[in-house]
């Protein structure tokens, strides 16, 4: 099983951020060799970052795939392109955002201590994805998704995961789409 995580918060080629996360799942299961097997509920959630990024839509996907993650990767990539604009700072407002985050449960680019430092984030596919269990608007659709999935470094579910942090007020869920 392949887990995908997806947000918005921007409008864009596709339209609404809701809009854009719909086509993007229905893009990815007429992708060949690719099949959509299960699909959270769509949630607003508060942003995560430096700024004021605003409310986003969130979701994920189960899929499996017939690719590696890096080929996957460029298709995820390739996606975003065609769904519009992405701002350039970090964190900053994304027409569309997809993330791997749990490729058959691989175990890629994590040091042995289980932390990573920020380069290691941003210039390498790590797997699981890095920051996905502190990142509440994750760990819900996440608990829809896949609820008997556990982390591959950290042993954990994700309702065990998030009940670690649902008093944070950052990346909370505001509703269910």
């Amino acid at each position: 099983m392949i887990l995908i995580a997806l947000g918005s918060n921007l409008s864009g080629a596709w339209g609404s951020p809701l809009a854009t996360l719909e086509h993007a799942v229905m893009e990815l299961a007429k992708t060949p060799g690719t099949r959509v097997l299960r699909q959270s509920r769509y949630y607003e959630t508060e942003g995560v970052g430096p700024g004021r990024p605003g409310v986003f839509v969130n979701s994920v996907i189960s899929i499996e795939a017939h690719c590696g993650p890096d080929t996957l990767l460029c298709r995820l990539k390739g996606l975003e392109r065609r769904a519009g604009p992405r701002s350039a700072r970090r964190w900053g407002p994304r027409t569309l955002d997809l993330d791997i985050l749990d490729y058959r449960r691989r175990i890629l680019g994590w040091p042995v201590k289980g932390r990573l430092n920020d380069t290691v984030i941003r210039n390498t596919l790590v797997l699981p994805h890095p920051l996905l269990h502190e990142r509440l608007f994750v760990l819900v659709p996440l608990m829809d998704a896949a609820p008997e999935w556990r982390h591959p470094v950290l042993h954990r579910t994700a309702g065990e995961l998030w009940s670690r942090m649902r008093h944070e007020r950052k990346g909370r869920v505001i509703n269910e789409v």
